[in-house]
This record gives C-alpha cells, sequence and structure tokens, in this order.
C-alpha cells in the first residue's frame, strides 16, 4: 500500500489532488451527519445563528474555499505538501458550499426538500470527476494517433457533450468528457422528456419519439433513480419535506 502511494500519488505529484478528493468526502459525511443530528434535535448540536439570522454552512464553505485558494496560488512553486494542506483546505470549503448547492441554485432553503436532493448529487458528481482525475484520465483528451487533428477532435467533444447534456443525460455528458465515445451514444440516443432538449424538438415535432422517451422513462430510468435516491438519503438523510417552491407557484 506504501508502495503503491508513493508511486501513483507522490511521485506523480497528484497528492494536492487526492488531500482535495480525501477531504471533500470527509467533510460532505461529517456535514451530513451533523445537519441529520442538528435535524434530530440530538444534544448540543443546533443551528449556528447570530441574532434572528441563520448562518448556512455554505457562508463557511466560501471562506475556507477563498482561503485554500489564495494558499494555493502564493505557495511556493515545488512544495507539493504546502499545496496538499491548501487543496486539503479547499476540499472542506468545497464540501461545505455543493452541500448547499440547491439553495445557491433556487435561491431559497430546500435543503430537506425534494429540490435538495441536487446538492446530494453535485456532491456525487464533484467526487466522481475528481476520482477520474486522481486515476489519470483528463477531460477531452483520448489518444486517436494521427488519425484526428487534436483541435478538431475537442471542439467535437465539446460538442458532443453539450448536445448530451441538454438531452438531460448528465452523467454521460460528465463521464463522457473523459471517455469521448460515451459522447457519441449519449448525443445520438432519445433525450429525456424533461429536457430542454426534448422541449425544444421533439414536444411539437415528434411527439412519438417523446412519447418513447416518457415510456423508457417510466420503464428503465425510474427504477434506477429510486435506487439511486434510496442510496442518497442513507448517505445524507430523508429529503421529505413538501416543496414550498411549487406551493408558491401554485399561490
Amino acid at each position: 500500500m506504501g508502495n503503491w502511494f508513493q508511486q501513483s500519488i507522490i511521485a506523480t505529484g497528484r497528492l494536492p489532488l487526492f488531500c482535495f478528493f480525501v477531504m471533500l468526502i470527509v467533510a460532505f459525511m461529517a456535514t451530513r451527519i451533523n445537519v441529520r443530528l442538528i435535524r434530530a434535535k440530538v444534544g448540543w448540536f443546533r443551528d449556528v445563528n447570530v441574532g434572528e439570522m441563520h448562518i448556512h454552512h455554505v457562508v463557511f464553505g466560501v471562506i475556507l474555499m477563498l482561503v485554500g485558494g489564495v494558499t494555493m496560488l502564493v505557495v511556493p512553486p515545488g512544495s507539493q505538501a504546502g499545496t496538499a494542506v491548501a487543496a486539503s483546505v479547499f476540499g472542506v470549503g468545497s464540501a461545505l458550499v455543493l452541500d448547499e448547492f440547491a439553495l445557491i441554485l433556487h435561491l431559497h432553503d430546500v435543503y430537506w426538500e425534494e429540490e435538495g436532493r441536487t446538492s446530494v448529487d453535485a456532491v456525487f458528481i464533484a467526487v466522481a470527476v475528481t476520482g477520474l482525475l486522481l486515476m489519470g484520465l483528463r477531460p477531452l483528451t483520448w489518444d486517436y494517433g494521427n488519425l484526428v487533428n487534436p483541435a478538431a477532435l475537442i471542439v467535437a467533444n465539446l460538442v458532443l457533450a453539450v448536445i448530451t447534456l441538454l438531452k438531460g443525460k448528465i452523467w454521460t455528458g460528465m463521464a463522457g468528457l473523459f471517455v469521448p465515445p460515451m459522447l457519441v451514444v449519449g448525443a445520438i440516443r432519445l433525450a429525456r422528456p424533461g429536457s430542454p432538449w426534448a422541449r425544444w424538438f421533439l414536444a411539437e415535432r415528434s411527439p412519438r419519439k417523446l412519447a418513447r422517451a416518457i415510456h423508457r422513462e417510466e420503464r428503465w430510468r425510474r427504477p434506477v433513480i429510486r435506487v439511486k435516491i434510496a442510496f442518497q438519503e442513507f448517505l445524507s438523510g430523508r429529503h421529505d419535506l413538501p416543496s414550498t417552491r411549487r406551493s408558491r407557484r401554485r399561490a
């Protein structure tokens, strides 16, 4: 194990990325344990309040990200240990910010509502992308020898990635940045029913394709989503409060 760490992490200069990766996961888990204990009103676990103002942990996350980011800029070049410490601080801050990503997105406290699952999705994506980088993969790079111009390949990959993401295939689009053939599959296949692509090109122009997309969503994707939600709620707690955003829209 020690030899692997030395050869694969330290010798390759990936120690800062490894520290960021570990602290991102540890800080996210610690944060979720803390907020679940606060919600259950266990012991001395309480929200941070200044007078009548509730201070969300995204505030502390932003501060830590600034501290870690600026520290990485001023650490002397070649100081992998110093950069690793700064990356650790940045990882903790990133976890705190991403854990309340849904609040930033909606500009409303939806932490325990259905929309709050977006925060967990954001953390999962960040962990997955960082893990791929830690494995040595790099986005928008794929060795086809001299068969394809590198610049043309990058542009083509970006176009396919945008199409895939617009079709609502977030995981395929993110993974495809590292494994471009996945982008081809994602760009060719039917869009998800609620995606921008489906609204723009299927709703009125191709109702039969939209019906097929809805059928596939219900038959194949919904069971997978239920499993994903069950796993997320096992880790992060249940997002079971009624949606206040939907209530305001109906009003």
